[in-house]
């Protein structure tokens, strides 16, 4: 696919625990999300910043017991995710305030780059949901947004 028709199709989010779900823990819920990234209906996008949370949690051990194939994991990230630039500034009537502030980046990230979807478990993201449907956002599960998905298809 040409980068310019690339560039047309909607843009998804992924939290950390979401990516996990679907790389690590291989979560069946998460199917949807990996054959839509291949099948290139939407796109992927996420900062350094995503990258490194990512690296920091898997680095820890969090996912130890599940012996991850890290390897298999950053070629996935590299394949299908598209890096963008964490935003330096969003303007107070587009600023959405997560109570957990490790989450605020996914929210500002998603408003900043004009994503469609931001997929999360965690219900400090969840909670914006509604607040955030005016951007143009939608912030749900991964099981919610597969739902839709082949609902409407």
């Amino acid at each position: 696919m040409s980068a310019v028709a690339n560039a047309a199709l909607p843009l998804v989010v992924l939290d950390t625990n979401v990516v996990l779900d679907w790389l690590v823990f291989r979560n069946p819920v998460c199917a949807a999300l990996g054959d839509a990234l291949a099948a290139a209906t939407l796109r992927w996008c996420a900062s350094a910043a995503m990258r490194a949370e990512l690296a920091h949690v898997l680095g820890r051990g969090a996912a130890q017991a599940w012996n991850p194939d890290l390897a298999a994991l950053w070629t996935v990230w590299e394949r299908e995710c598209i890096e963008l630039a964490a935003p330096t500034f969003l303007a107070p009537a587009m600023r959405l305030r997560c109570t957990d502030a490790d989450d605020q980046m996914f929210i500002d990230f998603s408003l900043a780059h004009g994503a469609c979807w931001l997929l999360s478990r965690d219900r400090a993201v969840l909670k914006l949901a509604r607040r955030a449907r005016p951007f143009g956002l939608t912030i749900t599960t991964p099981s919610d947004w597969a739902a839709a998905r082949s609902a409407s298809t």
